[in-house]
């Protein structure tokens, strides 16, 4: 690295301070990240557009009005985050050479604060795997060990991130996207409270609430900051929460009170959870202890398979609609060549999901939101794996047993097709059985890099909080960061 390259593995609110005092400038600092993208992406596949361009003429422009990230470089996810006149892909053949026509609300709130967008990042399909696989730009690696996967939805930010392109990448997390990738590449992955971050200006209830943009990044103060930037209250928005009026970096130092904190290594959904996992948690028990936090082994009684299921009837029926959608827009019926053979064995499923079916599983978020607020009386936080074990490898085929099945749900009942749809994801589910629930009950979450792996790949920790209290696991972050608790590929040095 030369010496502007290393100044990426700053925090980014660090490099937005030497904007504003002219230490360096915006353009120097794209042209770094450009040239560090330039040099690792063809082994990482992890950025899939750049707007090189774009990027310098919006610097040329910027003013400074005091914003955190002046001038600061970010990738976007390719997902969910669309910038008017950019790629807007979806992952998926049928979108490969669509545009943006309007800028999100949540990717102005990201210029808004100062930064600059130089490219987006790699996903899968639709975001509906947890490692990053798409057919249509490839497997994004892992720069600890590249034989495996980042993770996913937000693979390829999390590698960015990691591997020292940019401070910080936005992400988003439907059913653990942001964290699971964190777990698997050593940063620090907040899913903030359902409502909480800028929504539309279309898809105001994506996943029905589930999915909710942020970031991936490497410091707590950036996480801190960037959520003081971004929290909203929007009138027009499905989802509200009140707004956090102390400021989430100014009380990153307040004194934790003296709060019990449940745990747990035990699957949600019943299945295996690896001793490193463990391991994990347990190591993290012992510090908890070691700072006089009161931690006790707590039991869950939403039950989890029930509630995975009802994730993924929803997911069908969402599914269903899009393409509905599309399918009108693009007046030709789509077939099984279009998408990738998940996708279109989710759609034919959710093609026969009933209204009635849908409003239980919605109910069945509610009771478990309901069931997790009561337990929160007594464990303001919950501690759990963020993964149920370590990274898998990039070319691991976790789906190959129902392919056949699936190249025919046609001619399956909709009972059958519902079944192997469950059979199918729970291999996957079965790696990252931690993160979904949050996604449901609208939780803030936050995985925290503290273990490594014997492969050599990162583990996370993750601390579940009560709806609206991003302030506590920020808190509890800092702690873990401050007592050198975390475990990152490169260190990030400070500069005063």
């Amino acid at each position: 690295m030369n010496i502007k390259t290393m100044l990426l593995t700053l925090p980014a609110y660090q490099l937005g301070q030497l904007v504003q005092t002219g230490q360096v400038t915006s353009s120097e600092l794209i042209d770094a990240a450009l040239s560090r993208i330039e040099e690792r992406n063809p082994k990482l596949n992890a950025v899939i557009h750049l707007r090189a361009e774009a990027a310098h003429q919006e610097a040329q422009k910027l003013k400074d009005n005091g914003q955190p990230f002046l001038g600061v470089p970010i990738l976007i996810k390719g997902l969910g985050q669309p910038l008017a006149g950019e790629p807007d892909t979806n992952g998926n053949r049928l979108f490969k050479d669509h545009v943006a026509s309007e800028t999100s609300n949540f990717v102005r709130s990201l210029q808004k604060a100062g930064f600059i967008i130089i490219g987006q990042t790699n996903f899968p399909e639709f975001g509906f795997k947890n490692v990053s696989d798409d057919q249509l730009y490839g497997a994004v690696k892992s720069p600890w060990v590249n034989e495996y996967t980042p993770g996913g939805s937000s693979g390829g930010s999390a590698a960015a991130v990691a591997d020292g392109w940019v401070p910080l990448a936005a992400a988003n997390d439907g059913g653990g996207s942001i964290r699971i990738p964190a777990g698997w590449s050593g940063l620090i992955g907040l899913k903030p409270t359902r409502g909480r971050i800028p929504t539309g200006p279309s898809g105001w209830r994506s996943w029905q609430g589930a999915s909710i943009n942020f970031a991936l990044t490497r410091t707590v103060k950036d996480t801190a900051l960037l959520l003081d930037q971004l929290q909203t209250v929007q009138d027009e928005a499905v989802f509200q929460t009140p707004l956090y009026a102390g400021g989430f970096a100014k009380n990153l130092g307040n004194v934790i009170p003296p709060i019990t904190i449940g745990y747990t290594t035990k699957s949600p959904l019943g299945t295996p959870v690896s001793d490193e996992a463990k391991q994990a948690v347990l190591d993290a028990v012992d510090f908890l202890r070691d700072q006089g936090f009161h931690v006790q082994k707590m039991y869950d009684p939403v039950d989890g398979r029930k509630l995975m299921r009802s994730y993924y009837l929803m997911n069908g029926a969402e599914t269903a609609a899009m393409f509905a959608n599309v399918q009108r827009g693009m007046k030709r019926p789509l077939g099984r060549n279009d998408m990738e053979l998940y996708t279109w064995a989710l759609w034919q499923m959710g093609q026969h999901v009933l209204g009635s079916e849908y409003s239980q599983a919605l109910s069945l978020w509610d009771e478990a939101a309901a069931q997790h607020s009561q337990m929160h009386q007594f464990y303001p936080l919950f501690l759990t794996p963020t993964n149920a074990e370590p990274a898998p490898r990039v070319d691991d085929p976790d789906r190959v047993e129902y392919i056949d099945q699936m190249k025919h749900i046609q001619e399956l009942t909709p009972g059958e097709q519902r079944q192997l749809i469950y059979d199918q994801c729970l291999p996957g589910a079965a790696r990252s059985p931690f993160t979904e629930q949050a996604n449901m009950t609208g939780e803030p979450a936050i995985s925290l890099p503290t273990a490594m792996s014997k492969q050599g790949t990162p583990m996370g920790i993750q601390f579940i909080a009560d709806k609206g209290h991003e302030e506590l696991l920020l808190q509890m972050a800092k702690l873990f960061e401050d007592q050198r608790q975390f475990k990152m590929l490169n260190p990030v040095p400070q500069i005063h």
